[in-house]
């Protein structure tokens, strides 16, 4: 009797953010659905949030992001580089994987460079419009990069590309089956991307709607808002004073279920929110983060404005009149509303994790 063959191995190479790990995720579950085993490599912060990442194992690497603006820290920066090749390296020849899949981010690079040096295949996922620095790095020896987004900003010539979306979580896809909720009552605004980085969204957001909304249109509106531990009191005191009933939190851990029964987002523009709304099918005001690297969010904006599913403000020109003139404009017609919220759904790419596994087994077949 023929023996089985044996199961196949992926290691998957991901960065330190949620934006590389959470594609990474949906991608590992659906390979390990396939019979796949699955190994990760990422650094400390990588693996704090792959406590439920679906690995036979899971590997902490050195890893570093060289600042050349601080050449003091170069030297420490390469030991550490090196550190993370050479083990990843161990690993590789240890395991014997049949690919490299790499999801961007600098605790990728020592896997990748790895895979380099033993041959073993490679393929990248890279989330936003514009290839992240690492992805950069090994493009082109690549049998396939993926992408988020048609447009993939600093591809080197000669590279194979293939845009497919985005992989997303299932309980994302889950939301998605769920339609547009009715305008004939409360009108529910969810606002993201408050928690971290920039004060922004924090400091207008709520100033946009308690002080630029006409009072009957406010009446009826209801705040879910993410905003910084900081912030919390006094944009709660804001709302009150207002009168609008409000949600607010540093984090929210049932957001597809928030995010279905939004009228209207307003959120910044990483890869990972632009392609649950769009999965979802939400209408949004989009706020790319001005200090993202290349302007990266900004680029992945347009996939929903370029559809007529959002409207993009630049940081820059952000001041609550506008943003509450927009709020209003939006709320006050929900024919154009649910136009813009099937425009989003049009955007949507939510079979990426599956067309990613398919691509992923015909390159390791090769």
């Amino acid at each position: 009797m023929a023996k089985p063959a044996p199961e196949k191995l992926v290691v998957i190479a991901a960065g330190g953010t949620g934006g590389h790990m959470f594609p990474a995720r949906a991608f590992a579950d659906e390979m390990r659905a396939r019979g796949w085993k699955i190994a990760l490599i990422s650094d400390s912060r990588g693996l704090r949030y792959a406590a439920d990442f679906p690995a036979d194992w899971k590997e902490e690497i050195e890893a570093a992001s060289p600042n050349f603006r601080k050449p003091w820290k170069l030297p420490g920066a390469a030991l550490k580089i090196n550190a993370g090749i050479a083990k990843a390296s161990r690993l590789l020849k240890q395991h014997r994987p049949a690919l490299v899949a790499g999801f961007g981010g600098y605790p990728a690079f020592p896997a990748l460079a790895a895979a380099r040096r033993r041959g073993v295949p490679i393929i990248i996922h890279e989330q936003n419009a514009v290839l992240g620095r690492v992805n950069r790095q090994f493009a082109k020896h690549a049998r396939l990069v993926a992408s988020g987004f048609s447009r993939l900003d600093f591809l080197p010539p000669g590279s194979a590309h293939m845009a497919i979306g985005n992989p997303v979580r299932a309980p994302i896809l889950a939301a998605a089956a769920r339609p547009f909720p009715p305008m004939d009552a409360t009108l529910n605004i969810l606002v993201t991307g408050g928690s971290q980085g920039s004060r922004i969204i924090g400091e207008m957001v709520p100033h946009a709607i308690t002080k630029q909304i006409p009072p009957p249109l406010l009446a009826r509106i209801k705040v879910v808002q993410q905003v910084r531990e900081e912030q919390v009191e006094a944009v709660r005191a804001l709302y009150r004073f207002a009168q609008v009933e409000c949600e607010l939190a540093p984090f929210f851990s049932d957001m597809p279920d928030r995010l279905a029964d939004a009228h209207l987002v307003i959120a910044r523009s990483g890869a990972g929110t632009v392609s649950e709304l769009a999965a979802v099918g939400r209408p949004s005001i989009l706020i790319p983060l001005e200090i993202a690297m290349d302007d990266h969010q900004a680029a992945n904006a347009e996939a929903l404005t370029e559809v007529g599913a959002a409207d993009m403000l630049l940081e820059a020109n952000v001041t609550p009149v506008l943003l509450g003139a927009l709020i209003a404009a939006r709320l006050s017609d929900p024919a154009a509303l649910k136009a813009r919220a099937a425009a989003a759904k049009s955007a949507a790419k939510p079979d990426a994790a599956a067309d990613l596994a398919d691509l992923a087994e015909r390159i390791a077949e090769l």
